[in-house]
C-alpha cells in the first residue's frame, strides 16, 4: 500500500457566464465553484484511479465539504480508514487561472481541520511509501506532525517522496522554510518538484541529491520532465502537447505516475530508485508525461483512470 499524507482542502474556481473556467477579463466579480483538491488529495485519487493501493492520511472537516472530499476519496478506491475527521471548518484555496491555463492561489486556512493532523503512533506494515508534501509541510501545528512521520518513515526502511509544492504566501520566513526543506532531504527517497519550486529554493538536483534522496525529478511544464539520478544519470522526456484547460493537478499526477511507476517495477527503495537506468527512466518520466497532459486537458485536477491510460 502507497500512503499519500497531507491536505484535503476545496478550490473555488473562477466561472465564466457560460459555466465553464474563467481566465478573467469580465467586470465585476467572478462565480466560483467548489472543486476537491489539495495537492496530496489530487495524488491519492489519481493513484487510486491507476488502482494502485493507495490510503490518505489527514485530517478532514465533518462540514458539508469535508464529507465531499472523503466521497471523493471513496469513489477513487482511496483507503480512508486513517483520516482524522474534527469540527474544525475545511481549507479554501480560491484560485486564479491565467491566459495560459496557470493557476494562482489565495488561501484560507486559519483553524481549518487539515493543519491539526497528528501521527499515528505506528505505520501499517504493508506501507511501501509514504508521499508528502505543499500546505501541511508549512501550517503548524500539523506541519511538524508530517515531519515527524517522514522522519519515522524513513528510519524504518519506508520509501518516501516529497513535492514541496511551494505555495510562497503562505511562508511567512522563506529562509527558515529553505532550512527545513533541507533538513528533509536526508529522509527522502525521491524529490520531485517545478522548475519555479527549485528557483524559489534556491538550490540544485545535484546539491539536493548530495543529502540523500536517490533522485531528484524536476518538472518543465509543457516542455516535460527531467531526472538527476543519485548514480549520476540525467534523463529527459518532452511534454505531450495538448490543449491546455487549466494546470490544476497537473503535479499532483505527476507525483501519482511516478509512485505508481516505480511501484510496478519494485523500485519503492532510495538505492532502487537511484540504479534505475535510461530505459526505465524514460518509460517512467514519459508516462508521468501522458498522464499530466490529460489532466491540463480537462478543468480542475482530473487525473485519468486506468482504462484512458492502458
Amino acid at each position: 500500500m502507497i500512503v499519500v499524507a497531507g491536505e484535503a482542502l476545496i478550490d473555488l474556481v473562477p466561472l465564466d457566464a457560460a459555466g465553464a473556467e474563467s481566465t478573467g477579463g469580465g467586470t465585476g466579480l467572478p462565480a466560483l465553484a467548489p472543486r476537491l483538491g489539495g495537492g496530496p488529495y489530487n495524488t491519492a485519487v489519481a493513484l487510486g484511479r491507476l488502482r494502485t493501493p493507495v490510503a490518505f492520511w489527514s485530517r478532514v472537516s465533518t462540514d458539508a465539504f469535508g464529507d465531499a472530499l472523503i466521497d471523493g476519496l471513496r469513489a477513487a478506491d482511496v483507503d480512508v480508514s486513517y483520516v482524522q475527521r474534527g469540527p474544525e471548518p475545511t481549507t479554501l484555496a480560491v484560485a486564479s487561472i491565467g491566459a495560459d491555463g496557470s493557476a494562482g492561489y489565495s488561501f484560507y486556512v486559519e483553524g481549518t481541520a487539515d493543519r491539526l493532523f497528528t501521527a499515528p503512533e505506528r505505520l501499517p506494515d504493508d506501507v511501501r511509501a509514504i508521499s508528502f508534501g505543499t500546505c501541511s509541510l508549512v501550517l503548524e501545528p500539523g506541519a511538524s506532525a508530517y515531519e515527524e512521520l517522514m522522519r519515522r518513515a524513513s528510519a524504518q526502511g519506508v520509501c518516501t517522496t516529497l513535492d514541496p509544492n511551494i505555495r510562497a504566501g503562505l511562508i511567512p520566513d522563506a529562509d527558515a522554510y529553505r532550512a527545513r526543506f533541507k533538513s528533509w532531504l536526508p529522509s527522502v527517497s525521491l524529490l520531485k518538484l517545478s522548475e519555479d519550486d527549485a528557483s524559489w529554493l534556491g538550490g540544485t538536483p545535484r546539491e539536493w541529491l548530495a543529502s540523500g534522496p536517490g533522485a531528484v525529478v524536476v518538472t518543465r511544464g509543457g516542455e516535460g520532465l527531467t531526472v538527476f539520478t543519485r548514480d549520476g544519470g540525467e534523463y529527459a522526456v518532452p511534454g505531450e502537447r495538448v490543449d491546455v484547460v487549466d494546470t490544476i493537478g497537473a503535479g499532483d499526477t505527476v507525483n501519482a505516475a511516478l509512485l505508481h511507476a516505480l511501484g510496478a517495477r519494485e523500485a519503492l527503495t532510495a538505492d532502487a530508485i537511484a540504479g534505475l537506468g535510461a530505459d526505465n527512466w524514460s518509460q517512467i518520466l514519459g508516462f508521468a508525461a501522458r498522464m499530466a497532459a490529460i489532466t491540463v486537458s480537462r478543468a480542475g485536477a482530473e487525473p485519468p483512470y486506468a482504462a484512458e491510460l492502458y
